[in-house]
């Protein structure tokens, strides 16, 4: 009887040090990330206004290899740049022949979903919205399952190119193109 306990108790000693092995607090950046500028990305859409040009203003999404197709000039480079970079480089452009002195205003109109992965009532791609918290994107994705760890979750973020992931509190802000991984519980 004491060996099944002792080899029971082994067990359980393995499994957590196992789980614990895996955990990865976040790296500093992952959090600095919160304060930079919104840089923008593939499945981000933005409102592009030509003052005076109404041709020109309109809707543009962000494709896949990071370019915006704007009328007269063609494709313009928005994957890494801020709404205030993007509005200079397509000033730059129609300055180049098109217009003599253009005023234009960009804004995110839509960002980049999240997605909720794991141990939520339906995980999938969620819309994001300025604000959004772990804990909403997991409401959003109809709660916990009663599996779920409801402790901390993990978070993949891609910054300056780089792919992190960092496990943080339900309490934390999320960014555009974020992924949330809720896992499961030992017990």
């Amino acid at each position: 009887m004491k060996r099944k306990v002792s080899l029971f108790a082994l067990c359980v000693t393995a499994a957590l040090a196992a789980g614990c092995a895996s955990y990865q607090p976040a790296p500093p950046a992952f959090h600095e990330a919160l304060y930079q500028p919104y840089r923008l990305g593939a499945g981000d859409r933005v409102r592009v206004t030509v003052f005076e040009q109404d041709g020109l203003t309109n809707t543009y999404a962000v494709d896949q290899s990071g370019y915006i197709a704007f009328p007269l000039v063609g494709a313009v480079a928005a994957r890494g740049l801020t709404v205030q970079q993007l509005e200079g480089a397509i000033a730059q452009q129609l300055r180049g022949g098109f217009i003599r002195n253009p005023d234009v205003s960009v804004e995110v109109d839509r960002y980049r979903p999240v997605f909720v992965m794991g141990e939520v009532g339906s995980a999938g791609q969620y819309a994001y919205v300025p604000g959004l918290t772990v804990q909403k994107a997991v409401a959003m994705a109809g709660g916990f399952t009663a599996r779920a760890n409801q402790r901390n979750v993990d978070i993949t973020r891609s910054i300056n190119g780089k792919v992190m992931t960092g496990r943080v509190v339900l309490s934390d802000p999320l960014l555009p193109g974020d992924t949330v991984y809720i896992r499961e519980r030992l017990f």
